[in-house]
């Protein structure tokens, strides 16, 4: 099980660290948003979609000037996109070559623009994407974790979960679900071949 952002495409607090230098802001300010009432603050209810876009922008910006600056939500919602890591999406297609099972879970807000080639065809690459905005539950709610158990009818013992967040991971391997915290995606990518005996590091042995 595949965290999206910071896993399989490049971490979205890139785009936010540059976003924060071009503004003159605190460094990590857009994180510090997101973390002050982290289950009920506009970010949580977009991602459950509890909230139109149009709402979050205002709740977001409301949220921000309270903590010094303000800062649209339609503005970072624009942060988001990254690049597909080639080491990831090579991985992918190792373990499905193995035959194991691979889902992605995303906590995501509805979106019609269309996807880059690359990312779309990392995606591409999961049996299933579980998405926030569709479940209505979001990471790191046990609730969302055990959906996608119950949908895939394995125990959590059965499963290893990969994410870039020790908040997200920490119930999940409260639930008995192996963790792999990334760092980079070597270093992942490394953690995870010696959890499963493979190589899942491209242009090694």
């Amino acid at each position: 099980m595949f965290d999206f952002g910071g896993v399989v495409i490049e971490s979205p607090f890139i785009a936010f660290a540059e976003f924060e230098r071009e503004r003159g802001l605190p460094a990590g300010f857009l994180r510090s948003i997101n973390a002050t009432n982290p289950d009920t603050n506009a970010w949580a209810k977009l991602e459950r979609s509890e909230i139109s876009v149009e709402e979050f922008d205002v709740q977001f910006r409301n949220e921000s000037s309270r903590l010094g600056h303000a800062i649209g939500g339609a503005e970072v919602l624009r942060l988001l996109s990254g690049a597909a890591r080639p080491e990831m999406v090579y991985a992918l297609d190792v373990l499905t070559g193995h035959g194991y099972r691979i889902v992605c879970l995303t906590n995501n807000v509805r979106s019609e623009e269309s996807r880059p080639k690359d990312v779309a065809n990392a995606i591409s690459k999961f049996e299933r994407v579980y998405e926030s905005s569709e479940l209505g539950v979001r990471k790191p709610e046990t609730a969302f974790y055990q959906a996608v158990l119950d949908d895939l009818g394995v125990e959590p013992s059965a499963a290893v979960f990969l994410d870039d967040l020790g908040v997200n991971l920490k119930p999940a391997r409260a639930m008995g679900i192996t963790t792999v915290k990334v760092e980079s995606a070597p270093q992942a990518l490394d953690d995870l071949s010696r959890l499963l005996g493979l190589n899942l590091l491209e242009g090694t042995t």
